[in-house]
């Protein structure tokens, strides 16, 4: 990462994080001199993920008042920035590792990282697919240059399975313990925060 690189810790399936993306776009659309982006998979559910690959109930002091409070924060959201959004409701549970999991293979070998990025957090939050299903990460890919055989290979790759779970330990180790977070130098930013708070972050650095 470059000294002018604001860093973005995110995943998938987290709503913060694709309304942060969209509080990102107004600013890099406003700013004179926009910093380089770099989004950096986190795994949002990880300390939730049984060994056979599902969740278990974990006493982390979510209960139904701040599941409560966080669809209110994401509509309010959603209509502050003008957002294209499935509800909760209409959404599939997933697991986003897959996901995360293609997305590394896509950083590493294509210069299509970005639009894999984006197209895949497009088909969960505005689209509604299941972005857990190799067949829609396939399409997702296709749609972005990169060829659909490597990415059902990619998902079942046990070096990148490894590879990416370090990332998430460094990621933990560096603080990171919420998502969005945005990293400019030595200062951060976590949550949907709107343009102006962004600006803030890289113009005062």
């Amino acid at each position: 990462m470059t000294d002018d690189t604001l860093a973005v810790y995110s995943d998938f399936v987290c709503p913060f994080c694709y309304l942060g993306r969209a509080a990102l776009r107004e600013y890099l659309a406003a700013a004179d001199d926009p910093p380089t982006v770099e989004w950096r998979l986190f795994d949002l559910r990880g300390y939730k993920r049984d060994p056979d690959g599902g969740f278990r109930d974990v006493d982390d002091g979510k209960d139904e008042a701040y599941f409560e409070e966080a669809r209110e924060n994401v509509a309010r959201l959603r209509e502050q920035y003008d957002v294209e959004m499935q509800s909760f409701d209409d959404l599939p549970e997933v697991d986003s590792w897959d996901a995360q999991q293609a997305a590394l293979y896509v950083r590493q070998t294509s210069d299509s990282f970005d639009e894999f990025y984006n197209a895949t957090m497009d088909a969960y939050w505005r689209d509604g697919r299941d972005i857990a299903d190799p067949d829609v990460l396939a399409a997702v890919a296709e749609d972005v240059g990169v060829p659909s055989g490597e990415i059902r290979e990619a998902v079942s790759d046990d070096r990148l399975g490894t590879e990416l779970d370090d990332r998430f330990e460094r990621a933990r180790r560096r603080g990171i313990s919420g998502i969005p977070t945005f990293v400019y130098g030595d200062h951060a930013a976590r949550g949907a925060v709107p343009p102006a708070h962004l600006e803030r972050l890289v113009e005062g650095a």
